[in-house]
């Protein structure tokens, strides 16, 4: 089993980072045996389909590394380390692009959420990010890969590449990747609207919790954290037309290992008056060693490099074998 998963380091972290994604690597890389292995990388080739200073996006590249090694991701274990350092990203996705499909790209849902009314506007890199997604998991054979909601229709896409690819060519050297969904999956909405994801491009500091705030500030914005007059209730289903009500049981649920239902139990007929401090505490009990490890380790640009280049090195010789198949497999002499 080899598992591949990334995630852009767009700096800010907050905690639907954490409990949508990070939080689960950990525990795939926890659950995995000797003959199995998890790649984490940071997409930060991804991130240049935005414009972003030289400086700010190094900063996110290491602040990203500096986040998933305080919340558990262990070098040692895990192959982590950032797509830029992995050429073969790169070189296998201007390969795919003669095997993907204008009419595939076309009918990419994100794409369209992003480029909006000025499709003539967004970049190209925009419009072939899927392929180079696919290049990501194709380069290592990855056997599973973590999806969420938004990433399913990409998934489908890198296997329907991977398939035509191996019949164009007739070999059998891509891997079609199945979906792995976690065992416990979180959407974590914004503090201040419950039908919004928590972002960290809300202008509204107050719509999320920053996984360098300090206690204070975190009790403070569970306390602000927009809510109802009306009580809880005994099971969650009743929660379906209160979206910021569901939102904050949620996150109790994610972070103490429970149902929506026994969070309810516990808290049935009691305000958010009760409800709030008792989410606060969680979550600055659960944060705190994160954020104060965070904290010491993006002050060491050196050992955050170091870990980046030990893991792209494994990288690069994981994905070398599949690079080298793909252009001799195409008459391409390297």
């Amino acid at each position: 089993m080899r598992v591949l998963s990334g995630i852009q380091p767009t700096g800010n972290l907050h905690l639907g980072n954490y409990l949508g994604a990070i939080r689960n690597w950990v525990k795939m890389q926890d659950e995995m045996d000797a003959d199995s292995q998890c790649f984490f990388f940071l997409a930060d080739m991804h991130s240049i389909t935005v414009h972003e200073a030289r400086e700010q996006r190094i900063r996110n590249v290491r602040d990203m590394a500096a986040a998933l090694v305080a919340a558990g991701i262990d070098p040692d274990r895990s192959v982590l380390f950032n797509q830029a350092r992995v050429p073969a990203h790169a070189e296998l996705c201007w390969l795919l692009n003669g095997t993907a499909r204008i009419g595939w790209l076309n009918r990419m849902t994100q794409f369209k959420d992003k480029a909006g009314k000025d499709r003539e506007g967004a970049s190209v890199g925009l419009f072939v990010y899927p392929v180079l997604q696919a290049a990501d998991i194709l380069a290592y054979n990855a056997t599973h890969v973590p999806v969420g909601e938004d990433q399913k229709q990409h998934l489908e896409l890198a296997r329907d590449i991977a398939a035509k690819f191996n019949s164009d060519f007739g070999v059998d050297l891509f891997t079609l990747p199945d979906p792995i969904i976690p065992k416990e999956s979180a959407r974590i909405m914004s503090l201040r609207d419950g039908s919004a994801k928590m972002s960290k491009s809300d202008p509204s500091d107050m719509s999320r919790i920053n996984l360098t705030d300090d206690d204070d500030a975190i009790m403070a914005k569970v306390k602000k954290a927009k809510s109802d007059q009306e009580m809880l209730p005994e099971t969650a289903a009743s929660l379906t037309d209160r979206p910021e009500a569901r939102n904050l049981v949620g996150i109790l649920a994610t972070l103490t290992g429970r149902t929506p239902d026994a969070v309810c139990a516990e808290f049935a007929g009691r305000g958010f008056g009760a409800f709030k401090p008792a989410l606060g505490e969680v979550l600055v009990e659960t944060l705190r060693p994160i954020r104060q490890r965070f904290l010491e380790l993006r002050t060491d640009d050196a050992a955050l490099d170091a870990i980046l280049d030990k893991g792209a090195a494994k990288a690069a010789a994981a994905a070398e074998p599949t690079l080298r198949a793909a252009y001799d497999a195409m008459g391409l002499m390297r």
